[in-house]
Protein backbone atom coordinates (compact mmCIF):
# COMPACT_ATOMS: atom_id res chain seq x y z
CA UNK A 1 0.00 0.00 0.00
CA UNK A 2 1.27 3.27 -1.09
CA UNK A 3 0.48 6.62 0.93
CA UNK A 4 0.81 9.93 -0.85
CA UNK A 5 1.23 13.26 1.48
CA UNK A 6 -0.90 16.18 0.43
CA UNK A 7 1.34 19.13 1.28
CA UNK A 8 -0.96 21.99 1.83
CA UNK A 9 1.62 24.45 3.15
CA UNK A 10 2.74 27.46 0.99
CA UNK A 11 6.51 26.27 1.42
CA UNK A 12 7.33 22.59 -0.35
CA UNK A 13 8.75 20.30 2.61
CA UNK A 14 11.77 18.43 2.08
CA UNK A 15 10.71 14.41 0.86
CA UNK A 16 11.83 13.02 4.38
CA UNK A 17 11.28 9.22 5.15
CA UNK A 18 12.35 8.43 8.82
CA UNK A 19 15.66 9.10 10.70
CA UNK A 20 17.86 6.92 9.74
CA UNK A 21 21.03 7.44 12.50
CA UNK A 22 22.38 9.71 14.74
CA UNK A 23 26.23 10.86 14.86
CA UNK A 24 28.39 10.72 18.33
CA UNK A 25 31.86 11.77 18.73
CA UNK A 26 33.38 9.80 20.87
CA UNK A 27 36.60 9.57 23.01
CA UNK A 28 36.65 5.60 22.54
CA UNK A 29 35.08 4.03 19.52
CA UNK A 30 35.66 0.47 21.69
CA UNK A 31 33.83 1.90 24.91
CA UNK A 32 31.13 3.72 23.05
CA UNK A 33 30.60 0.18 20.75
CA UNK A 34 30.57 -1.85 23.96
CA UNK A 35 28.24 0.67 25.67
CA UNK A 36 25.44 0.87 22.79
CA UNK A 37 25.93 -3.11 22.36
CA UNK A 38 25.39 -3.98 25.59
CA UNK A 39 23.11 -1.69 27.44
CA UNK A 40 20.91 -1.04 24.41
CA UNK A 41 21.14 -3.81 22.41
CA UNK A 42 22.37 -2.28 18.90
CA UNK A 43 24.27 -4.72 17.21
CA UNK A 44 27.65 -3.00 14.45
CA UNK A 45 27.21 -3.16 11.18
CA UNK A 46 30.08 -2.45 8.50
CA UNK A 47 30.97 0.88 7.75
CA UNK A 48 32.32 2.10 4.09
CA UNK A 49 35.87 1.59 4.08
CA UNK A 50 36.61 4.76 2.60
CA UNK A 51 36.62 6.49 5.94
CA UNK A 52 40.22 6.88 6.97
CA UNK A 53 39.26 7.98 10.44
CA UNK A 54 38.39 5.77 13.33
CA UNK A 55 34.66 4.85 13.94
CA UNK A 56 32.21 2.07 14.04
CA UNK A 57 28.23 2.02 12.83
CA UNK A 58 25.65 0.05 15.13
CA UNK A 59 22.19 -0.88 14.08
CA UNK A 60 18.90 -1.67 15.51
CA UNK A 61 15.55 -0.40 16.42
CA UNK A 62 15.16 1.06 12.58
CA UNK A 63 17.92 3.32 13.14
CA UNK A 64 21.50 3.54 13.17
CA UNK A 65 24.64 5.05 15.19
CA UNK A 66 27.50 6.80 13.74
CA UNK A 67 30.36 6.57 16.74
CA UNK A 68 33.55 9.02 15.35
CA UNK A 69 35.85 8.84 17.35
CA UNK A 70 37.95 11.84 18.73
CA UNK A 71 39.87 10.96 21.63
CA UNK A 72 40.70 14.67 22.13
CA UNK A 73 36.66 15.80 22.13
CA UNK A 74 37.34 17.43 25.77
CA UNK A 75 39.65 19.78 23.90
CA UNK A 76 36.30 21.58 22.74
CA UNK A 77 33.96 21.22 26.04
CA UNK A 78 35.14 23.22 29.09
CA UNK A 79 33.30 21.21 31.32
CA UNK A 80 35.60 18.52 32.47
CA UNK A 81 33.77 17.12 35.46
CA UNK A 82 30.58 14.85 33.57
CA UNK A 83 27.17 16.93 33.71
CA UNK A 84 23.97 16.03 35.94
CA UNK A 85 21.23 13.76 34.12
CA UNK A 86 19.17 16.54 33.60
CA UNK A 87 15.61 15.12 31.37
CA UNK A 88 15.53 19.26 29.92
CA UNK A 89 18.92 18.25 28.17
CA UNK A 90 19.82 17.39 25.06
CA UNK A 91 19.05 13.62 24.43
CA UNK A 92 17.86 10.69 22.16
CA UNK A 93 14.87 8.89 23.44
CA UNK A 94 13.87 5.03 22.56
CA UNK A 95 10.99 3.49 23.46
CA UNK A 96 10.53 0.62 25.19
CA UNK A 97 8.52 -1.98 27.07
CA UNK A 98 9.10 -2.38 30.46
CA UNK A 99 10.86 0.53 32.74
CA UNK A 100 11.27 -1.20 35.81
CA UNK A 101 13.28 -3.75 34.03
CA UNK A 102 15.26 -0.82 32.56
CA UNK A 103 15.82 0.43 35.70
CA UNK A 104 16.76 -2.79 37.65
CA UNK A 105 19.44 -3.52 34.63
CA UNK A 106 20.75 -0.47 34.96
CA UNK A 107 21.17 -1.00 38.71
CA UNK A 108 22.59 -4.11 38.24
CA UNK A 109 25.15 -2.09 35.79
CA UNK A 110 25.68 0.21 38.56
CA UNK A 111 24.67 3.19 35.97
CA UNK A 112 23.32 6.45 37.63
CA UNK A 113 20.26 7.22 36.37
CA UNK A 114 17.37 10.02 37.22
CA UNK A 115 13.54 9.01 36.67
CA UNK A 116 10.70 11.65 35.58
CA UNK A 117 7.33 11.18 34.57
CA UNK A 118 4.75 12.58 32.55
CA UNK A 119 1.00 12.89 33.10
CA UNK A 120 -1.85 14.46 30.81
CA UNK A 121 -5.67 13.30 30.99
CA UNK A 122 -4.79 10.13 32.73
CA UNK A 123 -2.34 8.78 30.88
CA UNK A 124 1.26 8.14 32.47
CA UNK A 125 4.63 8.01 30.99
CA UNK A 126 7.47 6.59 32.86
CA UNK A 127 11.00 7.72 31.71
CA UNK A 128 14.48 7.00 32.57
CA UNK A 129 17.26 9.12 31.80
CA UNK A 130 21.28 8.17 32.33
CA UNK A 131 24.74 9.02 30.10
CA UNK A 132 26.99 7.08 27.53
CA UNK A 133 30.34 7.00 28.47
CA UNK A 134 30.81 10.57 26.24
CA UNK A 135 28.43 11.85 28.68
CA UNK A 136 25.73 11.91 25.93
CA UNK A 137 21.75 11.51 27.46
CA UNK A 138 19.62 8.61 26.79
CA UNK A 139 16.18 8.47 27.15
CA UNK A 140 14.42 5.21 27.99
CA UNK A 141 10.50 5.52 28.01
CA UNK A 142 7.04 4.03 27.35
CA UNK A 143 6.12 7.28 25.64
CA UNK A 144 3.44 5.49 23.02
CA UNK A 145 0.91 5.81 26.55
CA UNK A 146 0.16 9.82 25.26
CA UNK A 147 -0.92 9.47 22.37
CA UNK A 148 0.10 11.85 18.99
CA UNK A 149 -2.60 14.12 18.57
CA UNK A 150 -2.29 17.42 16.29
CA UNK A 151 -2.51 20.73 17.51
CA UNK A 152 -4.96 22.44 15.23
CA UNK A 153 -8.85 21.12 15.20
CA UNK A 154 -8.93 20.67 11.83
CA UNK A 155 -10.90 17.70 10.00
CA UNK A 156 -8.85 14.40 8.78
CA UNK A 157 -9.34 12.71 5.21
CA UNK A 158 -7.02 10.47 4.69
CA UNK A 159 -5.67 10.19 0.84
CA UNK A 160 -4.70 7.26 -0.51
CA UNK A 161 -3.35 6.78 -3.75
CA UNK A 162 -4.82 3.53 -4.07
CA UNK A 163 -8.19 3.94 -2.26
CA UNK A 164 -9.42 7.39 -3.24
CA UNK A 165 -8.89 10.89 -4.25
CA UNK A 166 -10.30 12.74 -1.36
CA UNK A 167 -9.59 16.57 -1.00
CA UNK A 168 -6.64 17.89 1.19
CA UNK A 169 -7.92 19.00 4.54
CA UNK A 170 -7.60 22.57 5.57
CA UNK A 171 -4.58 22.20 7.79
CA UNK A 172 -1.45 21.85 8.27
CA UNK A 173 1.35 19.74 6.61
CA UNK A 174 2.39 18.14 10.06
CA UNK A 175 -1.02 17.45 11.08
CA UNK A 176 -2.19 15.84 7.71
CA UNK A 177 1.06 13.12 7.80
CA UNK A 178 0.80 12.76 11.71
CA UNK A 179 -2.80 11.78 10.81
CA UNK A 180 -2.48 9.75 8.14
CA UNK A 181 0.71 8.09 9.36
CA UNK A 182 -1.74 6.99 12.55
CA UNK A 183 -4.70 5.86 10.44
CA UNK A 184 -2.21 3.70 8.17
CA UNK A 185 -0.96 2.12 11.21
CA UNK A 186 -4.06 1.50 12.59
CA UNK A 187 -5.16 -0.19 9.20
CA UNK A 188 -2.28 -1.90 9.27
CA UNK A 189 -2.83 -3.03 12.71
CA UNK A 190 -6.50 -4.17 12.11
CA UNK A 191 -5.77 -6.51 9.21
Amino acid sequence: MVMEIEEVSSHEALPLLSLNHVSLLCRSVWDSMRFYEQVLGFVPIKRPSSFKFNGAWLYNYGIGIHLIENPSIDDFDTIVEPRPINPKDNHISFQCRDVGLVKRRLEDMGMKYVTAVVEDEGNRVDQVFFHDPDGYMVELCNCENIPILPLSSCSFKPRLSSFNRAAPAKCGFMENAMMESLSMEMLNISF
